[in-house]
């Protein structure tokens, strides 16, 4: 069938509402592209920003109790009967609470890390497996042309898997276990998995409790990043069966990638799954709160009225720090401060385009360019019509003449200290 052919039954299934999966020259993969399926919101600027308008609003609520509190404290201490306390009270819980916010804080931002160092692996491992398809696979294009040309597109479905893979995983993290998503349905429509054939739920990650929300399924999700793997391996079995991968070097290369990206998906799982135990955060909250309540108590015989805003002022700190270790507890979330798998997905589908752009490079085109310079001013032509002694001796008086200049310029060197 001629690609004129193919173009005209792919514009016709698109007239029948059927995704052109495999029109190359379309946008279908994109993870860009607008789809009828509702996808979850994203905020609209997805970069990183401060703190502050992300935590402010969520203690609101905490800072107006707390300022009603100060206000109480100050009015029966003012009018009614002095209440304070000992200074030593607050100075040894405020000890504890420091250390509890510190655990704290540092548990979260570890498994902050630990999420950004799984994701850089997973995208080292997938530049890795998609240079060596695309290098290393051989495309039957002397035997066979249709042969070759289907060699072709399975390597680029291959590479589309790796991607798949990654936005997968992302919508994993996310508690969103489905394959109807925008960025991802297109990718994996043409697989067959428990996440395409069960009923969608339409969740989002503002769940109260997603996992409850998930088990309402009554069909199998199954695991998608999991089951890409398995469609990844097959592939890769396949090229070997049929020789299209050979020497032993490479198969164990791409194996490797396979397994790297196994690691990332349970080292990611294990962030999620694994989060401070509940009896440190009660303990570390209940704590945090009466150093909270205290505070009035102890600032009113120094401050007087300025205890209200002092109060609110160091609960803002306390608590805000308090808030800040619990939003990024989890780093695949949504919020501001989460991690931008958004933008890290995105960024694996340019390099894949990058590499699907060119066909596998020859060298012998591009080591006997014109513009190759194999020793500066000399190029590929120039040398080659040399002998093989004239070019080593070339290269022994190259090596000969950087020495020499080495040795006057520390001569030279030498001589100006002396002058000095």
């Amino acid at each position: 069938m001629s690609d004129t052919t193919t173009t005209t039954s792919l514009q016709e299934q698109d007239a029948r509402g059927k995704p052109p999966y495999v029109n190359i020259n379309s946008q279908a993969t994109s993870l860009r592209q607008s789809s009828p399926l509702p996808a979850p919101k994203r905020p609209v600027n997805p970069r990183h920003k401060s703190s502050i308008p992300t935590i402010t609003p969520r203690m609101l609520v905490p800072l107006g109790f707390i300022g009603l509190w100060a206000t109480l404290i100050t009015c029966i201490s003012e009018f009614v009967y002095e209440l304070v306390v000992f200074e030593i009270l607050l100075t040894v819980l405020g000890f504890v609470v420091g250390l509890g916010i510190s655990f704290r804080t540092s548990s979260a931002y570890e498994r902050y890390v630990d999420g950004r160092k799984f994701w850089a692996q997973l995208s080292q491992t997938s530049r890795d497996l998609a240079r060596h398809i695309w290098i290393h696979v051989d495309e039957r294009h002397e035997a066979d042309a249709q042969l070759g040309k289907a060699d072709l597109l399975g390597k680029v479905t291959a590479l589309n898997l790796i991607l798949a893979f990654a936005v997968a995983l992302k919508h994993r993290l996310r508690f969103e276990p489905y394959a109807q998503y925008e960025d991802l349905e297109q990718l994996v429509a043409h697989l067959s998995t428990f996440a395409g054939d069960a009923e969608y739920l339409r969740l989002t990650f503002a769940e109260s409790n997603p996992r409850k929300a998930i088990k309402r399924s009554k069909k199998n999700l199954g695991h998608l990043p999991l089951e890409i793997l398995t469609y990844l391996s097959s592939y890769v079995n396949a090229i070997v069966k049929s020789e299209q991968l050979r020497g032993g070097v490479q198969e164990a290369m791409v194996m490797a990638n396979l397994a790297s990206l196994n690691e990332v998906l349970a080292g990611t799982e294990r962030v999620l799954n694994t989060p401070l135990p509940i009896a440190y955060s009660i303990a570390i909250s209940q704590i945090t709160w009466v150093y909270v309540i205290m505070l009035p108590f102890q600032l009113w015989h120094a401050l007087r009225w300025i205890t209200i805003p002092g109060t609110i002022v160091g609960a803002y700190i306390i608590l805000g720090i308090a808030a800040i270790g619990r939003e990024i507890e989890n780093p695949f979330g949504r919020d501001e401060n989460d991690l931008p798998l958004d933008k890290f997905c995105e960024a694996l589908e340019d390099e894949s385009n990058i590499i699907k752009a060119k066909e596998p490079p020859r060298v012998e085109e591009w080591v006997a360019s014109e513009r190759n310079e194999v020793v500066f001013g000399s190029s590929y032509p120039f040398l080659a019509a040399k002998s093989t002694e004239d070019f080593r001796a070339g290269l022994r008086a190259r090596t000969n003449v950087r020495a020499g200049a080495k040795m006057e310029a520390s001569a030279r060197i030498e001589s100006e200290k002396a002058e000095v």
